[in-house]
């Protein structure tokens, strides 16, 4: 009788995918192994690392409580092959009677890359399984774009809650309206008292996994002593629950606020969870839409939080295999600048920046408005290189995938795809922070002044950006109401931005204080 040997990744820590309950317990095996190549392609952020090993391990012991057989290699075990594909082979040598291999399709193009090749490299047959937590295949999102000018996440979402009944009356959109992003716009109040978020105590398991990471990770980027995840389904399901009671209501109007030395504010900080398994988006999505018809959140978070999953997560998770493997190429803007140091340790003037590198560091984790509008906001007015940048915000987060960073960081962040995902770049000048956030009151710079030494970087570098790619930006519908505000500027005005800028952006090639 046939027997395998069934690979489960870090990022699929699901009971209910096929290749768990399809498998036979008497015969099949599972392969879970914390592997040097996975581990180190990138620096990863010491506590993503620790997050998911914990993750892992704590899976491993809930498929054997649940009576299947389990190989699980640990980073430091001595018959570690340091990839999977030579821990796949060293596994099948041990157990001869496994005759092949299943695993459910990845979330990473070079690793597919890698496992068309498998087979071949192993000798024995390689089944790779549709992954269905996804609400929307490659398949569906390729049929989807096929003859569109434009691929934008708006219209794909309203398809996605047609198709799966959500939020709907009949036809038509509950409440009259796709999209109530216009009511979650409001910057937080000085004095408001947000919860506090859910955190964990590190149980043997974590606590073995953080000792690892201090001894075989010290060189990686950010802190570890910080470490609050949930580790297991049961605790990522405490955490929704309490995230749908107490942070649903108010997360609509407050999702774009930043309040410095609060990083976790009103969203959810579920993305872990769903992005490495532990909760599946459908269960995620059901409990936000419960809520609304059970008056227990108002539409415009129940529907704001919905779109994030239901209509951005998957859009980008399909815009990804429809463009790889040139998305990760791609610079339209022919930006080369490397990253300023101040990436990695947070020491700079701009107290934006401090405050979001910073919150980066020590918890692998920045709210979306963070992360676009103002760290990838200032990447793209300061021509970072789109590889460079991309990689900085893979390895920086605990939630970061290259399906889901990569178009993200490409597409919506640095536009370097052109426009194929955002319908133009994400840049604003200092109002912008200083509208959503406290941060500009402690900053080094004035956000009042728009040139010269003390002035807010974002205000000159904001017009330097639109002034350097007139030629490309010019047509674009959505950008000519700032081009018209571009012409009526007076000529001593834009002298004294690119001045403001060149100086700045030299300081910045030379890794400078700023």
């Amino acid at each position: 009788m046939s027997a395998s040997l069934r690979l489960i990744l870090g990022d699929q820590l699901t009971l209910s995918l096929p290749i768990v309950e399809d498998a036979t317990k008497s015969r099949d095996i599972f392969l879970l192994a914390e592997v040097r190549e996975e581990a180190t392609y990138v620096k990863h952020h010491k506590l993503k690392i620790a997050f998911l090993f914990s993750a892992m391990r704590h899976f491993a012991e809930e498929l054997k409580d649940n009576g299947y057989q389990v190989e699980y290699c640990r980073y430091d075990d001595d018959d570690n092959q340091g990839s999977l594909l030579k821990q796949l082979k060293h596994t099948l040598e041990k157990h001869p009677s496994l005759d092949s291999v299943i695993v459910t399709e990845p979330g990473e193009y070079r690793l597919q890359q890698s496992m068309q090749q498998w087979s071949n490299q192993l000798g024995v047959p390689v089944n790779v399984l549709d992954d269905p937590r996804f609400l929307s295949s490659p398949e569906d999102f390729a049929q989807w774009a096929e003859g569109r000018k434009q691929l934008r996440m708006e219209f794909f979402y309203r398809e996605m809650r047609k198709r799966y009944r959500i939020l709907m009356d009949d036809d038509s959109p509950v409440g009259g309206k796709w999209n109530y992003d216009s009511q979650n716009r409001e910057p937080m109040p000085a004095d408001h008292q947000v919860p506090e978020p859910t955190v964990f105590e590190p149980d043997d398991i974590t606590n073995d996994v953080i000792a690892l990471v201090k001894q075989e990770f010290d060189d990686h980027f950010g802190d570890i002593d910080n470490f609050y995840f949930a580790v297991t389904r049961e605790q990522a399901l405490h955490v929704l629950n309490t995230f749908i009671e107490e942070r649903l209501p108010t997360f609509g109007k407050y999702q774009d606020a930043m309040v410095e030395g609060k990083p976790w504010l009103y969203h959810s900080h579920l993305s872990f969870y769903i992005n490495c398994g532990l909760l599946t988006p459908k269960e995620v999505i059901q409990r936000a839409e419960t809520a609304y018809y059970e008056e227990k959140a108002p539409l415009n978070s129940a529907e704001g939080f919905i779109r994030q999953i239901l209509g951005w997560r998957e859009f980008v998770r399909g815009f990804y295999w429809h463009f790889m493997p040139d998305l990760a190429k791609d610079n339209y803007f022919s930006n080369n600048r490397s990253l300023p140091s101040f990436f990695w340790d947070g020491y700079t003037n701009m107290n934006c920046m401090r405050q979001c590198i910073t919150e980066t560091k020590n918890n692998a984790y920045a709210h979306h408005i963070q992360r676009l509008m103002v760290i990838g906001n200032f990447c793209l007015l300061t021509g970072l290189n789109p590889q460079e940048v991309q990689e900085w915000y893979l390895l920086v987060y605990a939630d970061a995938y290259e399906w889901v960073e990569l178009p993200n960081v490409a597409g919506m962040i640095l536009y370097a795809d052109g426009g194929n995902l955002a319908s133009k770049p994400y840049i604003a000048s200092g109002s912008y922070i200083n509208k959503m956030s406290n941060y500009c009151k402690n900053c080094g710079y004035k956000v009042s002044k728009k040139s010269g030494d003390d002035a807010c970087p974002f205000n000159y570098l904001y017009w330097r950006f639109i002034d350097e790619h007139e030629d490309k930006l010019r047509d674009n519908h959505r950008m000519a109401m700032i081009y018209r505000t571009y012409e009526k500027m007076s000529q001593d005005k834009l002298d004294a931005a690119r001045q403001s800028a060149a100086i700045f952006l030299q300081k910045l090639s030379k890794d400078e204080e700023v």
